[in-house]
């Protein structure tokens, strides 16, 4: 029979992005917020920090100019004298090392000195802030022309300790806005080289990790073309991951999948190929009896005997075929069972005895008591009935069928033979096999599907046994089954 591959068409879908650039691209976008967010907090405690500074240096320059200027009256109030206060005093390594001196000397510093009339005496220029008297130091932030800048005031009191003005200086933060703009190109530059660097990273890191997942697409569009192809999903070295772990199952599931394509072609073809002659002889004589057989009762008798027979085998094969749907399913069928094997191979025997009168049947029983097995009677008695039954269909001249049993350890053997023709090595490696028959034409003649044996192999392993053949041509058979005892 052909392997026709049938490839149902899905229909197409708008492809969207892949999972590694949304992998990538999500990681980017995390990785994003987190540095917005760390760099947020950075930047606010460090220009805190700045900015505490920078009013201590208002602060220190403030105590500065109000030392310098308090030895001056009211009327000494002017630019000049002013300026020759503020001048620095002492030899140059002391002017180096006054921290007072170096803020005022600040190109974003500017002093201005007002009298008790708010008027401007130092420097002559124009007023840009309001002069707000005040009885202590203070050190504000105030927005000037649209820009934030740092204002400190202090009063100024003359020798006598009466108030004459207000000193005030102005810190621009000329240099913390410089410094501030620096760290802000930084911080970009470095999210721009972050969010490429991350997004390929992570690009290669989902490219890795979803290899198995590639493959998975790959093997799956392989399948579809053909049900039979042998492409799997590669190993990823050393990786042990859920994703490694799917590959596996999905291996073993389409090595699965493929067994029953092919039990189900080789299902069909030997099913085929056995209906198809009971349905003809069946419809030969009923072509027979309908043109004129049924006049004549000796061939109306055979005709409806020889479909009789034909039907029974149909019968017959079709209840093997349920039977064995039923051992494939034989972890959702078995159940607990407490069955005697010493009792039930006595039963089988005796039957046997009683339907097959020309036969010697012999039983060696070397169990002393009842022994429990946990399997199903009815399935233990059909293994049985399987075995017992190819013996007999088997012997040809010495009719002779063995029957054994014997308890080993912690196990129960049982065993049937015969002495009938044997089969070779090569076949006995396949005897187990769903519909496998050594002579196919000395087989229908015999009886039989194929099927007997795979069902019996089937339930004994269910139930956690085994059964091995040991055959030689021309001298007979022997099937051992092995059972574990089912503890009291």
């Amino acid at each position: 029979m052909d392997k026709v591959a049938i490839v149902e068409e899905t229909p197409k879908q708008k492809k969207g992005m892949s999972l590694k650039w949304k992998w990538a691209l999500g990681s980017a976008f995390g990785v994003f917020l987190i540095f917005i967010a760390f760099s947020y907090l950075l930047v606010v405690a460090f220009s805190n920090q700045l900015l505490s500074d920078e009013k201590s240096e208002v602060r220190q320059s403030l105590r500065l100019v109000d030392r310098r200027l308090e030895n001056l009256s009211e009327e000494e109030l002017i630019p000049s004298t002013i300026d020759a206060a503020l001048r620095p005093q002492g030899r140059v390594d002391e002017i180096g090392n006054d921290t007072g001196f170096s803020s005022l000397v600040r190109p974003d510093f500017k002093i201005s000195v007002y009298n008790l009339n708010e008027a401007k005496v130092y420097p002559v220029d124009d007023q840009e802030i309001e002069v707000l008297h005040t009885n202590k130091l203070t050190v504000t932030k105030e927005f000037v022309n649209e820009r934030q800048i740092l204002v400190g005031r202090v009063p100024l009191f003359n020798k006598n300790g009466d108030l004459m003005g207000t000193v005030i200086i102005e810190n621009h933060l000329t240099g913390f806005n410089n410094l501030f703009r620096h760290i802000f190109v930084i911080i970009m530059i470095t999210i721009m080289l972050g969010l490429i660097f991350i997004a390929l990273w992570g690009y290669w890191l989902a490219e890795y990790l979803l290899r198995p997942v590639e493959s998975i697409r790959e093997v799956v569009n392989a399948m579809q073309l053909d049900p039979q192809s042998q492409k799997r999903i590669e190993s990823q070295g050393r990786r042990s991951d859920e994703l490694t772990d799917l590959a596996g199952l999905v291996n073993q599931t389409l090595d699965r999948m493929q067994r029953f394509i092919l039990a189900q072609h080789r299902f069909v073809e030997d099913v085929s190929h056995e209906l198809r002659t009971p349905v003809a002889i069946v419809k030969g004589h009923m072509d027979l009896l309908n043109r004129w057989g049924k006049d004549d009762p000796k061939v109306l008798e055979e005709s409806i005997a020889a479909s009789l027979t034909e039907m029974t085998r149909m019968q017959g094969l079709v209840q093997e075929m349920l039977d064995l749907t039923r051992a494939d399913q034989v972890e959702l069928s078995f159940k607990e069972g407490n069955t005697d094997v010493k009792q039930l191979v006595t039963t089988v025997f005796n039957n046997f005895k009683m339907i097959h009168e020309d036969f010697l049947f012999m039983l060696d029983d070397d169990l002393k008591e009842a022994t429990i097995v946990n399997m199903s009677r009815d399935h233990l008695e059909q293994i049985l009935i399987i075995l017992s039954d190819n013996a007999v269909k088997y012997s040809r001249e010495r009719k002779e069928i063995h029957y054994s049993v014997a308890r080993v350890a912690s196990q129960v053997q049982i065993a049937v033979q015969d002495f009938g023709e044997g089969i070779s090595q090569e076949d006995a490696d396949h005897v187990f096999d769903r519909f496998y028959r050594v002579d196919k034409a000395r087989s229908r003649k015999q009886g039989g599907n194929g099927l007997g044996l795979s069902i019996a192999q089937k339930l004994i392993e269910g139930y956690g046994g085994t059964i091995v053949l040991e055959s030689a041509v021309g001298h007979g058979s022997v099937f051992r089954i092995t059972l574990p005892i089912k503890s009291s």
